[in-house]
């Protein structure tokens, strides 16, 4: 079963205070790169993969999607997600997605924002997701960049220019890693860029597009603390089609 940090009062807490909880989709120094993957969603019925509050749920329904259904394993998340919004294209519904159990052909597009890392076995994942959608559909998901989540402590060291470097640690080495993020103890699952695109493949997806995501310089002149993401990528955003 999924890691469920989440639903711990001072977890939650702490997330609720981050700037992506705070604004939404406009918070997420992503959003703009993973919005150019999506394709038109009008008449679409799509499914959100770990929705947390609801964000993407909310502008997918905006965009004219035809129904949009949000999962996530959190109470908390659900409860927060249901506050913010009547739409009645809009269901949102707890779900483990270490248990995934949604019809087949049902959705023309799955989307998931940085949900993928907590899941051991993404491969049982990405075959029950291929099930669901219909043949040309798409998957959309970011996803920790997996240099991001194998870094030796300290998290990053000052080399001799000035420069932050994050030297890695047995980045071969699959399976879970134990990090100190808003909470101790929260369980992530690393493994190599090349096993996870191999599993998108195996699942029967073709890769439509890879970014390894940094700032822009005009994201970096807007946000300068967004600097130091572009000493390493953070995020890796993937696009693929049924």
């Amino acid at each position: 079963m999924t890691q469920n940090i989440y639903d711990d009062p001072s977890f939650f807490d702490a997330y609720s205070k981050m700037g992506r909880s705070l604004h939404g989709l406009a918070g997420a120094a992503e959003w703009p790169a993973l919005r150019a993957l999506l394709p038109e969603l009008r008449g679409l019925k799509v499914v959100d993969l770990g929705c947390g509050y609801g964000w993407f749920c909310r502008w997918a329904q905006e965009q004219g999607a035809l129904s949009v259904l949000g999962l996530d394993v959190s109470e908390k998340m659900l409860e927060r997600a249901r506050s913010l919004s009547g739409a009645s294209a809009i269901t949102y519904a707890k779900a483990d997605l270490e248990q995934l159990d949604i019809p087949p052909a049902s959705f023309d597009l799955a989307y998931s924002s940085l949900a993928f890392h907590y899941i051991e076995d993404l491969r049982g994942l990405l075959d029950k997701i291929h099930r669901a959608l219909v043949p040309g559909a798409s998957l959309i998901f970011s996803i920790e960049h997996p240099i991001y989540m194998a870094p030796r402590n300290p998290d990053w060291l000052i080399d001799a220019a000035g420069r932050k470097s994050w030297p890695l640690d047995n980045y071969q080495h699959e399976g879970p890693r134990v990090t100190n993020w808003l909470a101790d103890g929260v369980v992530k699952q690393h493994r190599t860029m090349g096993t996870l695109l191999n599993q998108l493949i195996a699942a029967g997806f073709a890769i439509a597009h890879v970014q390894e995501w940094g700032p822009t310089d005009a994201e970096v002149a807007e946000r300068p603390e967004l600097a130091e993401e572009r000493e390493r990528p953070m995020m890796l955003l993937v696009s693929a089609r049924r």
